[in-house]
C-alpha cells in the first residue's frame, strides 16, 4: 500500500482564479441575491456549487439576465459582442477576466487591425477561445492540432499566432512548429500562462517518481485535463477526479508512491481529505515537490458600478 505522497507545488489556485473568486465573493456579500455570472466564474464544480448555494446564477446567455441586473464576467473572458449586449441591456457589469486572458484579446485585436490573419491555437468551444475569437472573427482561425494545418487554406496576408492560456506545453509547441513550417515569418505569441506552465512542470516532476498520479480538477477545466495528460505521457497511471468521492481505492493496489496535484481553479480544501485518507492507508511521508514559487497577485477590477 502507499507509503509516500508527493505533493506538487505549485498546485491549485492561480492569481487569476483568486481574483475572479474574490470578486464574486465580495459582490455576494454586499448585494442581495440573485447575482448573475456569465459562464461559470471558474471551471470547478465545487466552487461553482458553493456560489450557487449563496445566490449566484450562472448563465450562458444574457437573455437569461433581467435588464439592469448585476453580472460578473468569468475569469475566462467574453467577446466584444457580449460586452456590447450587456451595455444594451443596462447590466451592471464587473469584469473578472484574468488579465493574462485580456492580454490575448488585445494581441488578437491589434494583429487584426494591423493587417494580419490570426491563428488561435486552442480548443474549440472553450469559453476562453470563444471570447478571444470574438475580437476579430473574420480574421481569426482556430487551430487545435498540427494535422489541421494541412487542410488550412493558404494565407496571403501575414500570419499572427496567439494561444489559449491553459494548453499543454508540448502539444502547443508541436502546433506552433507546424505553423512555422508553413509560415516561417509568422509572428508568434505563446500565451500559455505562468500558472499552467508551472503546474505542468510540477506534475511532470512528481510523475517521474510516482507509481500513480492523482489530479484534482473538474472535467471542463482545460488546465486540469492537461495535467492528467502530462502525467499519463510519462507512462504512469493518472486519474483526474473532482474530489475524494471519485477515487477508486483499487488504484492504490501495488502502489508505493502517490503523486498529487490540482488544477488552477481547485481549492486546496479538496485535497485535504485525500491526504488524510492516504495517511490512514499507510502513508508516513508527505513530501512537497517544489518547482517554482508563485508571488503574482492581480489587482481587483472596479466593482463600484
Amino acid at each position: 500500500m502507499p507509503h509516500t505522497l508527493l505533493l506538487a507545488q505549485p498546485r491549485g489556485f492561480c492569481a487569476g482564479v483568486v481574483r475572479a473568486i474574490d470578486v464574486l465573493d465580495e459582490v455576494l456579500d454586499r448585494e442581495p441575491a440573485p447575482v448573475y455570472a456569465f459562464h461559470e466564474i471558474v471551471h470547478n464544480r465545487h466552487v461553482v456549487d458553493g456560489f450557487r448555494a449563496r445566490g449566484a446564477v450562472f448563465v450562458d446567455s444574457l437573455d437569461e439576465v433581467p435588464e439592469g441586473a448585476r453580472i460578473v464576467f468569468s475569469a475566462h473572458g467574453v467577446s466584444p459582442e457580449v460586452v456590447a449586449e450587456a451595455h444594451r441591456r443596462q447590466l451592471r457589469v464587473i469584469d473578472a477576466t484574468c488579465p493574462l486572458v485580456t492580454k490575448v484579446h488585445l494581441e488578437t485585436k491589434k494583429a487584426a487591425k494591423d493587417g494580419y490573419d490570426v491563428l488561435l491555437v486552442g480548443h474549440r468551444g472553450h469559453d476562453e477561445v470563444v471570447g478571444t475569437l470574438g475580437e476579430a472573427p473574420d480574421r481569426t482561425t482556430i487551430i487545435d492540432s498540427p494535422a489541421e494545418m494541412a487542410s488550412l487554406p493558404r494565407r496571403e496576408r501575414p500570419v499572427f499566432v496567439v494561444t489559449q492560456t491553459t494548453l499543454s506545453l508540448e502539444d502547443t509547441a508541436q502546433v506552433i512548429d507546424a505553423i512555422r513550417s508553413e509560415y516561417p515569418d509568422a509572428q508568434v505569441r505563446n500565451d500559455i500562462c505562468y500558472a499552467t506552465t508551472n503546474r505542468q512542470m510540477a506534475v511532470r516532476t512528481i510523475a517521474e517518481r510516482a507509481d500513480l498520479v492523482l489530479v484534482v480538477g473538474s472535467s471542463n477545466s482545460s488546465n486540469s485535463v492537461r495535467l492528467r495528460e502530462v502525467a499519463a505521457s510519462m507512462g504512469k497511471p493518472a486519474y483526474r477526479v473532482d474530489g475524494i468521492e471519485e477515487i477508486d481505492p483499487a488504484w492504490y493496489e501495488g502502489v508505493g508512491v502517490v503523486g498529487l496535484t490540482a488544477g488552477a481553479s481547485v481549492p486546496d480544501e479538496l485535497l485535504e481529505p485525500i491526504i488524510e485518507d492516504l495517511r490512514r492507508r499507510g502513508v508516513t511521508r508527505v513530501e512537497p515537490v517544489v518547482v517554482a514559487e508563485e508571488t503574482i497577485v492581480f489587482q481587483p477590477p472596479d466593482a463600484s458600478a
